[in-house]
């Protein structure tokens, strides 16, 4: 990965994160001030903010649509027994 050199043989996807991260760590004094930069570049190999965040949209639609249907169950029960 680090390499440079993709699956494709072009330059791999998180190589240019991997440069950037990798000069920082060679001219900072303390490895924390690369903390971001390390940060984007694990991002880009495994994507696990961006799972984290696809996973609480799906929860919050799936907490809408239970609402809306325990809703709609409320309404749907309301007016069966008001026409009986």
């Amino acid at each position: 990965m680090a390499s440079g050199w993709g699956i494709t043989g072009n330059k791999g996807r998180c190589y240019d994160f991997w440069m950037d991260f990798s000069e920082c760590m060679s001219r900072c004094r303390e490895p924390k001030d690369c903390a971001l930069l390390r940060e984007d570049y694990f991002e880009c190999l495994h994507h696990s903010k961006e799972f984290q965040r696809r996973n609480r949209i799906y929860k919050e639609e799936q907490r809408q649509l239970r609402a809306a249907t325990e809703k709609g169950k409320e309404h749907g029960d309301g007016a069966h027994h008001g026409g009986s």
